[in-house]
Order: C-alpha cells, then structure tokens, then sequence
C-alpha cells in the first residue's frame, strides 16, 4: 500500500490524484486558492507603494524596513495559492474545497500534524522572504 493510499484511506475527503485534501500537502480549492492569490496581490501593491511614498519622501533607509510587513503578506498569499494549501487552515485542522467559508474538520491526529508542520513552513518562508525583501529596500539607494 503506498503512502498516498495510506492517506485516502485514513482521511476523509483525501484523494491520491490531488484533487482533494491531503494532509501537509493540499486542503484548499479552487475558490479559496484564488482568495490566496489575491492576497498575494493586495501584499506586492502595497509593498510596491509603500516603498515608492518611502523614496518619495526621503525616508531614512532603517525605515524602508518596513517594505518587509506588505511583502510578507505576499510571499504568503503567492506561497498558499501555488502550494494549494492554507496556513491558517493548517493550523486550525480544518479544510475546504467548495465554498468559501465551508471548511470541514480534519478528523485525522496525525494528518493534523502534517498541516501544522506545513502551516510553519509557509509561515517561516513568507517571513523570510518578506525580510529579504524588506533588507534589499534598505539598500536601495536613494
């Protein structure tokens, strides 16, 4: 018995071709993957303007930092929308692939681990990114 079976027998709403909840792996669909992305780009424009007001008005370099906050809500929203899999949902143990606001429980002890585990790392990446980001607007001239 492979993993992927292993997972869409131990896990409702699982399936081996991708095109429902797998834990660490996928728990949103279409409608809240599209949610994500907008979320990607609300955080690139605001971090786009924000530093645009910040070299416009001569702010001192240390304060460009902040560039950091709006790209990691970003990097977040691009990261959950290509991974097809919420943090906010993988550390609640819950999913959804039908509309927004109809999440289900995830029953499962050990696919709610693997959520949480995947909810870290996407948090984590996203703050990288958003202080890699945030250090490169410090350097920019001005």
């Amino acid at each position: 018995m492979t993993l992927a079976s292993q997972t869409t027998l131990a896990v409702p709403g699982a399936s081996i071709s991708g095109e429902g909840y797998l834990p660490g792996v996928c728990n949103i669909g279409p409608d809240e993957i599209a949610r994500r992305r907008r979320a990607g780009h609300v955080g690139l424009g605001s971090a786009i303007v924000l530093l645009g007001g910040l070299v416009v008005v001569g702010a001192p370099p240390p304060l460009r930092l902040l560039v950091a906050l709006p790209a990691a809500v970003a990097a977040s929203g691009y990261l959950q929308a290509r991974l097809r899999f919420c943090a906010g949902f993988g550390s609640r143990g819950i999913y959804n692939f039908g509309e927004l606001g109809q999440s289900l429980p995830v029953e499962d002890t050990d696919a709610r681990r693997r959520d949480r585990v995947r909810a870290t790392q996407i948090g984590l990446a996203s703050g990288a990114i958003g202080v890699a980001v945030g250090l490169v607007a410090v350097g920019l001239p001005r």
